[in-house]
């Protein structure tokens, strides 16, 4: 894929290095150009530009890439910068980074932001991954579907454990994407059985994470768990 990268800073030249070491094609704008260090990541394009700018987006021709990623500290500019990509110049996906938590509310498809991605909540959520055994944890929100990614390991008490995916109920809007077992990372099939200990990422909306939560955990998962918040 062909990628623009808004903001040259750690995190954009971090994630810059991460897609281009997977073979994708990468672009760095920066309009401060003490920030401009190709030797940092040569492999990507450099433009000393200001994305927030029209005739700057143009000549980057963003309107030829798959992606942007609004990777700056600043989120007015992040948001600037999803709105004239998408309503613009009609990039397919636009992501978004969001530096104040205060701010989330505003990264949603009316500012052309497909993912946002705060910095606070993934904190929040790695930390509890880490730590949370029989509870719904949710990873990200993917705005403009309002679905979530969302991840549950399994106690050993659960319901299904040992039973094969085709019976489990799960409820409509959600889908098992990927069972984490320990190294192992498993496309999940029809007669994979589960285990107790798996870490099951899901896609869901928002209205079915109790239902999902349910079916997984076990008909008093829900009351349980906000009794202990």
């Amino acid at each position: 894929m062909r990628i623009a990268i808004a903001g040259a800073g750690n995190v954009g030249r971090s994630i810059a290095q991460e897609l281009i070491d997977n073979g994708h094609q990468v672009m760095l704008i920066e309009r401060q150009p003490r920030m401009l260090r190709p030797d940092r990541v040569p492999a990507a394009d450099w433009v000393l530009a200001d994305a927030c700018e029209l005739a700057s987006l143009e000549e980057a021709d963003i309107a030829g890439c798959d992606v942007v990623v609004a990777a700056t500290g600043d989120d007015k500019v992040n948001l600037v910068v999803s709105l004239l990509a998408k309503t613009e110049f009609a990039v397919p996906r636009v992501v978004a980074r969001v530096n104040r938590a205060e701010n989330e509310w505003l990264f949603t498809e009316q500012w052309g932001v497909d993912v946002a991605v705060s910095k606070p909540r993934v904190m929040a959520a790695l930390v509890e991954e880490a730590v949370t055994v029989g509870d719904l944890v949710r990873l990200m929100t993917f705005r403009q579907g309002e679905a979530n990614l969302v991840e549950i390991t399994l106690p050993p008490a659960a319901p299904y454990v040992g039973e094969p995916l085709r019976a489990v109920p799960l409820p409509r809007d959600s889908a098992l994407v990927a069972i984490l077992r320990g190294r192992r990372v498993l496309v999940p099939t029809p007669d994979d059985s589960l285990e107790a200990g798996d870490e099951l990422i899901f896609v869901c909306t928002a209205e079915v994470e109790d239902a999902v939560r349910t079916v997984m955990l076990g008909a008093d998962s829900v009351e349980r768990t906000r009794g202990q918040r």
